[in-house]
């Protein structure tokens, strides 16, 4: 069972960084793809970044690369989003997401996951 836990998020002035976590709290995290979606108000879900279940590589959207990095311990059952050079357009609900698919492409829809967080709030401001 995968049980996903997203904390970190808060306020910050443009410009400034964030880094976000997301928990599991269940077994074999190792097994698994992770993702990080975001959702901003009167908008649909989308995808932010992706990290392979052995940490091997990472994906980005277009938006953020450069300015986040994705990153796992899978001893220590988490996943995380740096968020650096931050815009008020990057103001979401982030989302931690995990898939057991372990293909040779990248997981960018939302379709490809499983199992999803709660979200947490992040708000930048101009």
């Amino acid at each position: 069972q995968v049980q996903l836990e997203e904390s970190g998020g808060g306020l910050v002035q443009a410009g400034g960084s964030l880094r976000l976590s997301c928990a599991n709290s269940g077994r074999t995290f190792s097994n698994y793809t992770m993702g990080w979606f975001r959702q901003a108000p009167g908008k649909e879900r989308e995808f932010v970044a992706t990290i392979r279940w052995n940490g091997a590589s990472t994906y980005y959207a277009d938006s953020v690369k450069g300015r986040f990095t994705i990153s796992r311990d899978n001893a220590k059952n988490t996943v995380d989003l740096q968020m650096n050079s931050l815009k008020p357009e990057d103001t979401a609900v982030y989302y931690c997401a995990a898939t057991p698919a372990r293909g040779v492409g990248y997981y960018t829809s939302r379709a490809s996951y499983d199992y999803w967080g709660q979200g947490t709030q992040v708000t930048v401001s101009s």
